[in-house]
């Protein structure tokens, strides 16, 4: 076997996971079949999440059809520049995302994926900060369904109800997310060449992709709604 072969199985078998450690394959070839294993998972995971917000979104259509101008007038209370502050914030995290997920296939790019698994996890805290004050300021402004409702129209409280809902449960992946990019720089600080010998950066920059885009969605449902014209 070449001297390459030999790397390639010496990575492979600080790396390799049950089932993949015990098949009677070359360790090369197992190490590969981990790595597709590993995105297939994701994509699992991330299909059943989309049916998810699916349900969700489709709930929301359902209210919007029935009280479309309760809706439009509620999507105009909030705060379009928090929204679209975070919508830039998520979006060029998901760019940085990306180049990390590719400088990681290149272990002579150490650097430039740090750097970006680094400013992917510091622009979603960022995200995270400034959705904490426009929930500070939806509060100061009693925009939280319940007794002290600030807006007359009945329907307005279903428009924030799902507001609330969906802004929580996708700061809720968002946290996620944000863990598991930090636990991947603490990973390769304690042990070099982890991120360059192992499916986890993928796998976290797919999930990463996955929250980004559904907040492209949720940006127009709450915030363009009732601002066309």
């Amino acid at each position: 076997m070449s001297a390459g072969g030999d790397l390639l199985d010496e990575t492979a078998e600080r790396h390799l996971r049950e089932p993949w450690d015990e098949l009677r394959l070359a360790k090369g070839r197992a190490f590969a079949l981990q790595r597709a294993g590993a995105t297939f998972g994701i994509w699992i995971f991330i299909a059943s999440e989309v049916l998810f917000f699916g349900a969700l979104f489709l709930l929301y259509t359902a209210m919007r059809l029935e009280h479309a101008a309760d809706f439009a007038a509620a999507a105009r209370k909030t705060n379009i520049v928090y929204g679209t502050l975070n919508t830039a914030l998520l979006l060029t995290s998901g760019l940085c995302a990306a180049i990390a997920s590719q400088a990681s296939e290149r272990e002579g790019l150490r650097r430039l994926t740090l750097w970006c698994l680094a400013l992917t996890a510091g622009l979603g805290l960022a995200f995270m900060v400034v959705k904490g004050l426009e929930y500070r300021e939806d509060i100061e402004r009693h925009l939280v369904p319940g007794a002290g409702f600030a807006l007359r129209e009945r329907a307005t409280q279903l428009f924030f109800g799902f507001y609330w809902l969906s802004t929580a449960i996708h700061a809720i992946h968002l946290s996620i997310g944000i863990g598991l990019v930090l636990r991947l720089i603490w990973k390769e600080w304690r042990a070099p060449g982890f991120l360059f010998e192992s499916p986890q950066v993928e796998v976290a920059m797919l999930y990463w992709g996955f929250v980004d885009m559904i907040w492209i969605v949720l940006y127009p449902m709450l915030y363009l709604d009732g601002r066309g014209g």
